[in-house]
């Protein structure tokens, strides 16, 4: 009967090393049943679950391996695995898998306990702990650094709502958004992102400004921040809203245009999804003179927003065509993704404001951006601590990949 042996290494790495290992089990035949690596500062942790064939013996493959990591100045432990235990383990793979994804500008080990506890709390097992952000330096005094750490686990879980509820009230406490997902095939094969544009791609509200142009700031913001806490129907508070602006000059389009800035990482998000073949649009409650401006900074396929009307070039205070609220917005995601022949699953939205759920709810990944308490509790999936190009981690994207393209 053949043997199974767990052989645990570590130690400092060097080129060559797995190369000569290998070498030696070739010699005996042995077959690979699961082999797992990681290198950290340069020191390497590797494991090989291996099966020996009756014929050649353990003992001396065990023998050779030992002589060799001597030689490689490197720690070794054997562990031998009976049948039982290795089939149990072989009916693990049946198991859902699942991905715990933490953000934020530095990875604490208060925050890596809170989670590690709650995921063991519900009987899953950590198979894997990745850490995706790129290093960062100890004197780096950029505050907008980004640290994100992710783990893949495996197991049963009956209501999802529950754990991700639990994640949601410790990201709170320890400053960190906590993304919860299971990982199936549309995790890694999404293709359509849909943005809201104002305070979601762009750092302000743009009928705002058209506000303090016109002079009606103050009673315009108050009105906008009653709709986005979804205190206020959005149809109602746009139209109070623009109608305040009536009478506005169309020079004040331009001027709002020449100072709109994006949020941070927006352009690095979009222009990484435009590498990896994604199709992006801009799904917002604001206005298509505004948003076509973005399509051509940025590249965006799909626009659609608010149509201003304008006669003689003054702002009438309405607009032509219907408006886009949150119903609108979900409809269109839902069009942009037929025309595409996209399933919604592979579609990811991003939005900060209640008129945003519809399309978040409806999305494979829906995903509320430095929002409002509310939309925050309401959608799946929020990001708060960083920047919009923190959304490439919740699709496992590494920033060392980055340098592929």
């Amino acid at each position: 009967m053949s043997e199974i042996i767990l052989i645990n290494i570590s130690g400092q790495d060097k080129p060559g090393l797995s190369a000569t290992l290998m070498n030696i089990l070739a010699d005996y035949h042995v077959n690979i049943l699961d082999i797992g690596q990681a290198v950290i500062h340069d020191t390497l942790s590797l494991g090989i679950l291996i099966e020996v064939p009756k014929a050649a013996g353990s003992a001396p493959v065990l023998k050779d391996i030992l002589f060799c990591a001597h030689e490689l100045d490197l720690a070794i432990r054997f562990t031998a695995i009976d049948a039982d235990n290795y089939e149990h383990w072989v009916d693990e793979q049946g198991k859902k898998r699942f991905i715990v994804t933490l953000l934020s500008r530095r990875i604490t080990a208060s925050q890596m306990e809170a989670v590690s506890k709650i995921i063991s709390s519900y009987n899953l097992n950590i198979e894997d702990i990745n850490r995706l952000s790129g290093r960062v330096a100890l004197e780096d005094e950029n505050d907008k650094s980004k640290a994100c750490v992710e783990f893949s686990i495996r197991g049963e879980l009956e209501n999802p709502a529950q754990i991700r509820a639990e994640f949601m009230e410790i990201s709170q406490h320890f400053d960190v958004d906590i993304a919860f997902q299971e990982d199936n095939i549309y995790r890694r094969n999404r293709r359509l992102v849909a943005f809201d544009m104002d305070s979601t791609l762009i750092d302000m509200e743009v009928i705002d400004e058209l506000a303090i142009e016109a002079g009606v700031g103050d009673k315009v913001a108050e009105i906008t921040e009653l709709a986005m806490q979804g205190k206020l129907d959005f149809s109602e508070s746009f139209t109070r809203r623009l109608a305040l602006l009536e009478g506005l000059d169309v020079s004040a389009l331009r001027k709002i245009s020449e100072r709109m800035s994006l949020t941070e990482g927006a352009e690095r998000l979009v222009y990484t999804l435009k590498q990896l073949g994604y199709k992006t649009a801009i799904l917002s409650g604001g206005f298509n003179y505004f948003g076509k401006h973005l399509q051509e900074k940025l590249g965006i396929d799909y626009v659609f927003a608010n149509e201003l009307e304008i006669e003689n070039g003054k702002v009438t205070g309405k607009v032509s065509g219907t408006i886009v609220d949150g119903k609108r917005k979900a409809d269109l995601l839902q069009e942009i993704a037929e025309k595409e022949s996209i399933s919604l699953d592979q579609v990811i939205a991003i939005g900060d404001g209640a008129n945003d759920l519809p399309m978040l709810s409806i999305a494979g990944l829906g995903i509320a951006f430095r929002a409002k308490p509310l939309v925050k509790q309401s959608a799946e999936h929020s990001i708060s601590t960083l920047g919009l190009d923190g959304v490439l981690y919740l699709i496992g994207f590494r920033d060392r990949d980055e340098g592929l393209f």
